[in-house]
């Protein structure tokens, strides 16, 4: 009788956390991802919008590398190239020239 009876309190304790717990779990899990989830941009315009490129791999005919970056990084990525270009083109064209 001694053991049964904390046997019994332990079992429906357990039981009773069991059934109460995914319960409450569920109801701030949801409550926590609705906080932590923003929409979603759909405007292909705005700055945050994510947009993916595939470019080939080089020495490769099949594969393709996939770059996802916001629109403010692709306007980024692309001044960068710019100017890292243009100073090429400078480099090349002051080493040409001859002063006499």
């Amino acid at each position: 009788m001694k053991i049964l009876l904390p046997t019994l309190l332990i079992g429906a304790l357990a039981t009773t956390a069991l059934t109460v717990s995914p319960v409450a779990a569920a109801d701030t899990k949801n409550e926590s991802e609705k906080a932590k989830k923003p929409k979603k941009i759909t405007d292909r315009r705005h700055p945050d919008y994510v947009r993916c490129r595939s470019e080939p791999v080089i020495g490769s005919l099949t594969r393709k590398k996939r770059t996802c970056m916001t629109n403010a990084q692709w306007v980024e990525y692309t001044r960068k190239g710019s100017r890292e270009s243009q100073q090429f083109v400078d480099d090349m064209q002051s080493g040409l020239s001859t002063n006499n």
